[in-house]
């Protein structure tokens, strides 16, 4: 044999036990449960908190109190100012009162009366006028005063007419829309309001409580963090190869690392990411690829409910036959 054929021996060989090696896929991840985080509806004082972390409480249950002092106060303010809204429809649906009407009625007559006068005086200065017998500025005078008599009637006759026809349905459709956004004020400001008193809107085991007592969070910042649902899941981040074999719903087993002992836990995968969580497989060539990681989600039983949070676990091998 030459040294040829020693060489290419030697290469198979060697690329055999790198195959051989090599290790089977992994899963690996850590026990977490789905969570529900309850943000500051406000900013406002913390002045009361019913649960301590770790403690299990049932939907409903009251978790934290928001001071209310001023909450109460703007809903007050928004009460008043949807009542003013309500009495000012009512007064464009009832319509003028009767002395408002009256007193246009007299002040039309007494413009009439005004007017009357001044056109006899002005009738009296004509014969005058062509004769010259007064100046003509002084006739002048007296046809304007006529004339302006003569408008003021106008004007106390437009004002009894608009009097007596009422509020227009424009004014009506404009009071009604301010009426209803007030109340709607009214109501978004009392939904706030209740939100300030803090409860758990499904049961579970409360995880965090960022703030202490006396604290006063910005808006949004997170209060209280529950841990929700019957049974943990398993998050874990599935190789290029075990994605392939993998589909939802399919059933799988996991155990708690480093306790080859342990007890196995059957899940069933409820989710899995179709882009890798790492680098982009556009990016990778040949073996490379096989460095791709997927991101998916294994149902547990209940029987896992006793782990603690964050466990780290891995897919057993023969996982995804």
């Amino acid at each position: 044999m030459n040294d040829r054929h020693i060489l290419l021996v030697a290469s198979a060989l060697t690329m055999l036990l790198a195959g051989c090696s090599r290790e089977a896929p992994q899963a690996l991840g850590t026990l977490e449960w789905d969570r529900v985080t309850l943000p500051a509806p406000a900013s406002e004082k913390i002045v009361q908190i019913d649960v301590r972390e770790g403690q299990q409480v049932a939907a409903g249950a009251s978790l934290m109190q928001l001071e209310l002092t001023y909450g109460r106060s703007q809903l007050d303010a928004l009460k008043a100012q949807a009542a003013q809204s309500s009495a000012a429809l009512s007064e464009l649906h009832n319509g003028p009162r009767s002395e408002d009407i009256a007193q246009a009625r007299a002040a039309l007559a007494a413009a009439q009366a005004q007017a009357r006068e001044s056109q006899a005086y002005y009738a009296r200065l004509q014969p005058l006028g062509a004769r010259q017998l007064v100046a003509a500025s002084e006739l002048d005078r007296a046809r304007a005063a006529a004339q302006s008599a003569q408008a003021d009637v106008g004007r106390a006759d437009a004002a009894l007419a608009e009097l007596l026809h009422g509020s227009r349905a424009e004014q009506v459709a404009q009071g009604e829309a301010a009426l209803a956004s007030a109340q709607a004020n009214v109501s978004s400001q009392a939904v706030l309001l209740d939100k300030l008193a803090l409860v758990a809107p499904r049961a579970g085991r409360v995880d965090s409580l960022p703030y202490k007592l006396g604290d006063q969070p910005a808006v949004g910042a997170p209060l209280v963090v529950l841990l929700v649902g019957e049974a943990p899941y398993a998050r874990v981040y599935l190789p290029q190869a075990l994605r392939n074999r993998l589909k939802v719903g399919d059933a799988l087993q996991v155990q708690l690392q480093g306790q080859e002992a342990a007890q196995v836990y059957s899940g069933q995968v409820r989710m899995i990411r179709s882009e890798p969580v790492f680098t982009p497989y556009f990016a990778l060539t040949g073996q490379d690829a096989e460095r791709l990681s997927y991101l998916a989600e294994i149902r547990l039983g209940k029987e896992a409910a006793a782990l603690p949070v964050g466990a780290p676990l891995k897919v057993l091998a023969d996982a995804g036959h």
